[in-house]
């Protein structure tokens, strides 16, 4: 235990525990993740040329804050006590988490106006959808097909757009396109999410997609929204002029995931279903690749 956690401690010894759980339930451990996806979208518009206080007050207000609030005010409704997506045996929800959470994510739409408007309105999205993805009566995560939805928009498809508009540049459709593709791919991803945390979810009520359509109809969504995912990147990619190579690459990844995941689903524990959820991760990293060298600026 100690070994796994040596940095959880040691910051509880530099910050005090309930600082250290405050931190913990903003999940850092996701923020390369998120970073990398939000940043994609930056690169393909200017390459290297990224214009320096934009980025980093983009990245402030839209990994930070927004995502940060969302996992915290997520965390502060469903007080998890197992492993949830990128934060292993959580501790205890502190007091002030739902009133923490609540600010940033209005600092967050307040701050995003600065920033040019297709980051304005795509960050002031993501921060709707995040209170009525939690945030009772509406608790859309709680509801079968909404959960999916509000992801697949949210991360997969606004996600790479707010980095593009915080360049200013306009959008033109093939980058449009390759957003569309992350929404779809965004669904292949999160049906995996809730595999191991079925217990869980069931306890409190909720009825995630998982639960609805169980292990095994889950695994097929994933794979087909993955196949259409590529569909998409392929349109939006098709006048790049540069070979289909790196697409068919991320989508033999993502079928050697998948595939065998649906095949053997009914022998896998809570743990096998939560390693295949990372590995999910890898394969989403790959297909970043992909688009960066089909979509790189000329």
């Amino acid at each position: 235990m100690a070994d796994r956690f040596r940095l959880r401690r040691a910051c509880e010894r530099l910050v005090g525990a309930e600082l250290t759980a405050y931190l913990l339930h903003l999940r850092p451990m996701e923020w390369p993740i998120m970073t990398a996806h939000f940043l994609l979208g930056s690169f393909l518009a200017v390459g290297l040329g990224l214009p320096l206080r934009a980025t980093l007050l983009g990245w402030t207000v839209f990994v930070l804050l927004l995502n940060g609030g969302t996992l915290a005010i997520n965390s502060a409704f469903d007080q998890d006590a197992g492993d949830i997506g990128y934060l292993a045996e959580p501790p205890k929800p502190p007091r002030h988490l739902l009133a923490v959470s609540a600010l940033m994510l209005l600092a967050a739409l307040l701050l995003g106006f600065l920033l040019p408007p297709l980051f304005a309105w795509c960050n002031a999205a993501c921060v709707v959808m995040s209170v009525l993805y939690s945030v009772p009566p509406a608790r859309l995560k709680a509801r079968a097909g909404w959960d999916l939805l509000i992801n697949c928009l949210g991360f997969g498809m606004l996600t790479p757009l707010a980095g593009w508009g915080l360049t200013g540049r306009p959008l033109p459709a093939g980058i449009l396109g390759m957003a569309i593709g992350f929404a779809f791919l965004f669904g292949a991803l999160y049906p995996p999410t809730q595999l191991y945390q079925m217990e869980e979810d069931r306890a409190r009520g909720d009825r995630t997609l998982a639960i609805v359509l169980g292990e095994g109809p889950s695994l097929g969504c994933a794979t087909g929204l993955a196949v259409l995912a590529h569909l998409c990147f392929a349109w939006g990619t098709l006048r790049s002029g540069r070979g289909p190579l790196p697409l068919l690459l991320s989508l033999a990844v993502w079928l050697a995931v998948l595939l065998p995941w649906w095949a053997g689903w009914r022998r896998w524990t809570p743990r096998q279903h939560q390693n295949g959820m990372y590995r999910t991760l890898a394969a989403w990293a790959v297909t970043d690749l992909s688009l960066l060298i089909l979509l790189w600026p000329r």
